[in-house]
């Protein structure tokens, strides 16, 4: 019987406990929200309004048109905190120059050192004017970037924010170097890329007119031919070459005489470029009268017509040189002209 009452006792208590602890919990909470609105938040508007308002405040686009420098020199503590106000509320922090808040801080500072609402605000603002000097970095302004860095350094010369903000500008610049001298390079690679293609566009343009001269100086055919210069090779000239050697090879020695001539033929390509050229071979004549070791000496233009040359001279047919009596080898060199 004891002990069922006691279990009894003990669950009516825990069971009002609980209550009583909740209840306390919500007092503690009531309690810190109205010291948050009534007592801390007050005190911090208060605060920072004295130190130029909060730098993360928006700013509308009107207020942030850039004044005119301002006579800094000229103020009293007064003017320069109600100025450092004005251009924190408008994120004035570095720009523009001789009338933005840090410039205003430090000449408070020079006037009173001690000056706690500037040394705070200074040391408060400081990241967010990092990053305006970062942004001026971004925007390769090097000249205002550098001056902001001074602006920062002359604020608190040991942060080492100032050594990234430096590190940054200096690479940013050497980049920019590395892309104005590649640039450079670029352009003068293709200023002699076109001085080449115009060089080579006017000794083209000579050539062809060395070409258009040469063809004019001689008839030309209706279709394309190719002149030989070397002996005629006409349909009578066979016998009239037999009778020649025939002739002279009583008197003991006679050079080759060309008995059958063979027309080279035009090369295609050439054909429809409208190319012309020449091709100088030498070859042997063998005492049968056939050719052999046919070799290009020269040509113009080079390995246009080489083909088409040796072919046609690999069929030519001659009396044999005669030395004594007797046929005998010997070596010849021949000029083909291609023209249409």
């Amino acid at each position: 019987m004891d002990t069922r009452y006691i279990l009894d006792t003990r669950r009516h208590v825990r069971g009002a406990v609980r209550p009583l602890i909740i209840a306390i919990i919500a007092i503690f909470a009531l309690l810190a929200a109205g010291a948050w609105f009534l007592i801390i938040k007050p005190h911090q508007d208060l605060v920072m309004a004295d130190a130029g308002g909060h730098p993360s405040t928006p700013v509308s686009t009107a207020t942030r048109a850039a004044p005119p420098p301002a006579n800094v020199a000229a103020m009293d503590l007064n003017q320069l905190l109600a100025e450092a106000r004005t251009a924190m509320n408008e994120q004035r922090y570095l720009a523009p120059a001789g009338n933005n808040a840090f410039e205003f801080y430090l000449r408070v500072l020079e006037k009173d050192p001690g000056n706690k609402v500037a040394s705070d605000a200074l040391r408060e603002t400081f990241p967010f004017a990092a990053s305006s000097a970062e942004q001026a970095i971004n925007s390769r302004d090097w000249g205002e970037a550098q001056r902001q860095i001074e602006l920062l350094a002359k604020a608190d010369p040991a942060n080492f924010t100032l050594t990234i903000l430096r590190s940054k500008l200096d690479a940013q610049r050497k980049t920019q170097d590395r892309q104005q001298q590649l640039a450079a390079d670029q352009e003068k690679a293709a200023q002699l890329a076109a001085q080449k293609a115009a060089a080579e566009k006017q000794a083209a343009a000579q050539l062809a007119e060395q070409q258009k001269a040469q063809a004019g100086a001689q008839p030309k055919a209706e279709q394309p031919r190719t002149a030989q210069q070397s002996e005629p090779a006409a349909t009578g000239g066979n016998a009239t070459a037999a009778a020649d050697g025939g002739s002279n090879a009583a008197g003991g020695t006679t050079a080759a005489v060309l008995v059958k001539g063979a027309p080279a033929r035009y090369p295609t390509a050439a054909m429809r470029a409208r190319q012309e050229g020449w091709v100088v071979v030498s070859f042997t004549v063998d005492p049968d009268g056939t050719t052999s070791d046919v070799k290009v000496v020269e040509s113009q233009p080079r390995h246009v017509f080489d083909r088409a040359a040796i072919d046609a001279v690999e069929r030519y047919r001659f009396n044999p040189a005669m030395k004594d009596g007797v046929a005998v080898s010997s070596v010849k060199q021949q000029r083909i002209e291609f023209k249409l």
